[in-house]
């Protein structure tokens, strides 16, 4: 392709194949899922230029919600309205709902087979890991001074020893950012993200640097208003929907507004509101129960997609469980329910994106991270690591009094924890490793 001049326009069918295909390959968590996104569109595509690619990452990286899934959002938009970033959006999801659906049914329903069995043996360490290097990730990144460390730990305490729920704890940790930003605001500064590159050039673009916003992605206020309340009122209408015909306690209508507050809170990426969802999934509602919720994380380490996608997971396990349709349908109510969690998951990202892409468009330059959301980060760490400790302490432990361990477990997990942060070993790769280790564990006992 020639590097001196701008690519030919996309149409929306080209951009339909190649977020479909994006759906089926985004493995690697959202750095992976954003590295790629940036290899194809701005370097090999040149659909959009880095500085404009860069600016809508900083855009979504102040959303809760899964930034990953959010850039996909905008950049669909930005290039083909709001039917492109709708498209690119559900696309981007697509595969892994469909993938997860898949899984759980055969979890549920051949789960206490050997070779199941064994498998999942082999991974559940693999997930404490996993948790651990995410923890260990976000803190070098956020934790660059005592302050903030002392946000990290004081969250870490207010979730696992007070019991605070986790919605507290980010409002508290925003306050403290407020706070601090005012007092101590060179303490309060944002550190690194995804890496600043914006000097690199590959070439003119379709949407490069210089080119204006289209027509659809400038400011309107009345067309900012419409978006909220169309975006809004879809969600109302499936809520009322399912309040009308399952009941307003019913389990359906309970995952339509629990996921939409979850959705709310996944500041920090889907690690960050995992405490959230379990304490709703396992204590409050019963869905499923905490090993049931250890083995969905790991089955959603193994597929394309978000991670936030473990919903659906707890939705297909909780809609099974109740037996939503009677005992003869447990498909057909796992499927619907992993649906409703992953819509009302998702569609506020869609409203951030579809509503506040032309008021970002307009502030072009002008977008960074504040003290609240320093913080906020921070206390994301000292949630990380107490989701490592429950998922550790439920992992590690042998079903037999008195307590003992497991001690094949806690050697998988360390030679996982290892790979992960000494040598970069891929999610995927690491994850069929320890599985093969756990049918050898298992065979051998």
């Amino acid at each position: 392709m020639d590097k001196t001049t701008a690519p030919p326009p996309v149409s929306l069918a080209e951009a339909f194949a190649y977020w479909l295909k994006l759906g089926f390959i985004s493995f690697g968590g959202p750095a992976g899922q954003i590295a790629l996104m940036h290899t194809e569109l701005v370097e090999r595509r040149r659909w959009i230029s880095e500085q404009r690619f860069l600016h809508a990452l900083n855009y979504c990286m102040l959303l809760p919600g899964p930034e990953a899934t959010q850039l996909a959002i905008y950049i669909g938009w930005l290039m083909h309205r709001t039917w492109g970033g709708i498209i690119a959006g559900a696309l981007f999801v697509l595969p892994s709902l469909l993938i997860l659906m898949l899984l759980s049914w055969v979890y549920l329903a051949f789960g206490n087979l050997p070779v199941v069995a064994g498998v999942l043996y082999g991974i559940k360490p693999a997930v404490v890991a996993i948790v651990l290097a995410a923890a260990w990730r976000i803190g070098s990144r956020s934790l660059k001074n005592g302050w903030l460390i002392g946000i990290a730990v004081a969250a870490l305490v207010a979730i696992a020893v007070l019991r605070l729920p986790f919605p507290v704890i980010v409002l508290s940790a925003a306050l403290a950012g407020m706070v601090g930003g005012r007092l101590l605001p060179a303490k309060f500064q944002l550190g690194g993200g995804h890496g600043s590159s914006a000097q690199a050039s590959y070439g003119p673009a379709i949407i490069d640097d210089a080119t204006p916003p289209p027509p659809h992605a400038r400011y309107s206020g009345p067309h900012l208003a419409k978006l909220l309340a169309v975006g809004i009122g879809i969600g109302v209408v499936a809520w009322l929907a399912l309040a009308l015909l399952y009941g307003r306690q019913g389990p359906l209508a309970q995952m339509g507004w629990f996921f939409t507050k979850a959705a709310m809170l996944t500041f920090g990426g889907a690690y960050a509101v995992l405490p959230y969802v379990y304490q709703g999934g396992v204590e409050t509602y019963q869905w499923l129960t905490a090993t049931q919720m250890i083995d969905g994380l790991a089955l959603g380490e193994t597929t394309p997609g978000p991670l936030i996608m473990i919903v659906a997971f707890v939705g297909f396990v909780g809609g099974w469980t109740k037996a939503l349709f009677g005992p003869d349908h447990l498909l057909l109510a796992g499927a619907v329910a992993a649906c409703v969690t992953t819509f009302f998951t998702f569609l506020p990202s869609f409203i951030f994106i579809l509503a506040g892409g032309p008021l970002v468009e307009s502030t072009r330059g002008n977008i960074r991270l504040t003290a609240p959301l320093t913080a906020i980060s921070a206390a994301v760490v000292g949630v990380v690591i107490s989701l490592a400790l429950f998922f550790a302490w439920h992992v590690f432990r042998l079903a037999l009094p008195p307590l003992q361990w497991d001690w094949a477990a806690v050697l998988i997990s360390a030679l996982a924890l290892l790979a992960l942060v000494r040598y970069k070993a891929d999610t995927i790769k690491l994850i069929l490793a320890c599985a093969v280790a756990g049918l050898v564990v298992s065979y051998l006992r």
